[in-house]
């Protein structure tokens, strides 16, 4: 129930996101590249990525109803 109102809250706060990942579910498939950077207050860049592999689909369509 917090969880609910703690994503109600920052999807309010940041509406572009949710129709993003929306967006971006729908044309992921194996060998697709994810990529996450975060930048810091400071100025760091803190940058990862992974390339969607046969096993990962399983996951990555739950992922894609929870958006439905």
């Amino acid at each position: 129930m917090k969880a609910k109102g703690l994503l109600t809250q920052f999807t309010t706060n940041h509406p572009k996101l949710p129709a993003f990942f929306k967006a971006a579910s729908s044309q992921i498939g194996e060998g697709s590249i994810i990529e996450i950077s975060v930048t810091t207050a400071e100025g760091k860049n803190l940058c990862t990525n992974m390339k969607v592999r046969p096993e990962d689909m399983q996951l990555v369509e739950e992922l894609k109803n929870l958006s439905k």
